[in-house]
């Protein structure tokens, strides 16, 4: 699969990853590959990469949207950071 985080200033992270869980405004969710097509607002907090390697990497984000279609992860936040 392939990340985006993307902010208004800039392109936070981009890579080939494992498995992404977000905050979703409905409660936290995990995409790992071939997840279903969805579009979804995100809520403040945690997000948890895997990448391809096996790293865990932590963003913490205010709000936001996430796209998800055939493996690729797009998810734009207001601010993102390590």
């Amino acid at each position: 699969m392939r990340l985006e985080i993307i902010t208004p200033d800039s392109a936070v992270y981009t890579g080939k990853i494992r498995s992404v869980r977000v905050p979703g405004t409905k409660g936290s969710f995990q995409i790992l590959r071939d997840h279903a097509p969805i579009i979804s607002t995100l809520e403040n907090g945690t997000v948890t990469v895997v990448d391809f390697q096996g790293k865990h990497l932590f963003f913490e984000i205010s709000g936001g949207l996430i796209e998800v279609k055939m493996n690729r992860i797009i998810l734009l936040a207001e601010s993102a950071h390590l």
